[in-house]
């Protein structure tokens, strides 16, 4: 680095959140250098929602052309009752949907996106890449920061990004609220190809099967040639406090209250892997001095608005804009910078991830609430998502 160059922003973590983080800043003149705990950039998981809220920041990125072969573009989001085999209410999202919120609502494989922003990072000369690199604490030094990674290297940044996820040891330091909340719901996912799907009777429509204790998505990924499945349970076994549940066991028997081809849909998901899922109680400061937290670091959610990673990328854009070309890169500029963000994502991340919660709660229900839950879902509008509204409108990026 020549003593004439800028100095770098480090962000810890190399998935979608800080990539994106990345990408963004780099955008902006920042020279940024992204180490990653593994030993190369991947995403593991599957398929992925993009809410219409997401898609004009993959704009600003510049990924949208890349991505878009393999995305796909349901045509309704489609709410079926697991135990009677009935439609309950769906979302269209065809021109109505498009009218109103200027942008389409798609599906893609995670690594398609996470690919797209990488080699967009790969092609820019402002973003350094290392993988192997696990940050494992920081040290301020008044107008540096000392990143300190497990291999025992150490780099100088100008500020440091912490966007390593639920598990983060940054947020370990900065926030200090332990581990994250076990909620007990157990995750099982499977892709094959979309011929071997049995009923193709949504195969251009995102739906979600539900019932009590579980539910079921299905969607089409990689340009439609292959369908997405993920089946969750809300452990019965984690609410009597077993220290084992969640098994394939707990998955047939919490299925077997579904319509047979609701059950046949379990040969698509592995037996051989399960998520368990996670979240934290919001909290209204993830940053101190030069230093602040993205994505889940900062706010992790569960899957059920199906918009971590919106969020994520959402919060790159409007972190890169408070650190525009113009700030100086003092100490105090930064930590009004990374302020700044934080004061403009708490209020929308805290109640995606409650409202992630109660939609949680929602579609496990059974008995009477299942009753009244399908009753009054089947009376909204196809052409008014009034639910997810204040979502899907999107933000502003104000410097």
């Amino acid at each position: 680095m020549a003593a004439s160059d800028p100095p770098e922003i480090v962000i810890a973590g190399g998935g979608i959140g800080g990539l994106s983080a990345a990408l963004a800043l780099a955008l902006q003149g920042r020279r940024v250098r992204v180490l990653e705990k593994a030993g190369e950039f991947g995403e593991i998981g599957y398929g992925i929602q993009m809410g219409p809220n997401v898609y004009p920041m993959l704009e600003r990125l510049g990924v949208v052309d890349a991505m878009m072969p393999q995305a796909v573009f349901p045509d309704a989001l489609v709410l079926m009752d697991a135990i009677s085999g009935k439609e309950i209410s769906r979302i269209s999202t065809g021109a109505a949907f498009r009218a109103r919120y200027k942008y389409p609502y798609f599906v893609i494989h995670r690594r398609d996106l996470h690919g797209a922003i990488l080699e967009a990072c790969r092609q820019h000369p402002g973003i350094a890449l290392e993988t192997s690199k696990g940050v494992a604490n920081f040290e301020d030094r008044g107008e540096r920061v000392a990143v300190l990674c497990e291999d025992g290297s150490q780099y100088e940044a100008a500020a440091l990004i912490g966007a390593e996820g639920l598990w983060s040891p940054l947020r370990a330091a900065i926030v200090g609220d332990g581990p994250p909340r076990l909620i007990g719901h157990v995750v099982y996912r499977g892709v094959v190809p979309t011929d071997q799907i049995i009923d193709q009777s949504h195969l251009d429509s995102m739906v979600i099967y539900i019932g009590r204790n579980m539910h079921l998505v299905q969607y089409r990924l990689r340009g439609g040639t292959v369908m997405n499945n993920v089946a969750t349970i809300a452990s019965e076994r984690f609410k009597r406090g077993e220290k084992e549940f969640g098994g394939p066991e707990e998955l047939d028997g919490i299925f077997s209250q579904t319509t047979p081809s609701v059950r046949e849909m379990l040969r698509y998901v592995s037996r051989d892997r399960n998520w368990v899922l996670h979240d934290r109680e919001p909290v209204s400061n993830w940053t101190r001095g030069k230093v602040t937290l993205l994505g889940d670091a900062a706010h992790p959610t569960v899957q059920y608005l199906a918009q971590g990673a919106c969020m994520a990328i959402e919060d790159a854009l409007v972190l890169a804009a408070k650190v525009g070309p113009e700030m100086k890169d003092s100490a105090t500029d930064f930590n009004r910078a990374f302020l700044a963000y934080q004061q403009e994502r708490f209020f929308r991340t805290a109640r995606v991830q409650l409202t992630a919660r109660f939609f949680g709660e929602l579609i496990h229900v059974g008995g009477g609430a299942r009753e009244l839950r399908n009753h009054l879902a089947s009376k909204r509008d196809p052409d008014n998502c009034w639910e997810v509204d204040w979502l899907y409108r999107g933000i502003e990026i104000r410097p």
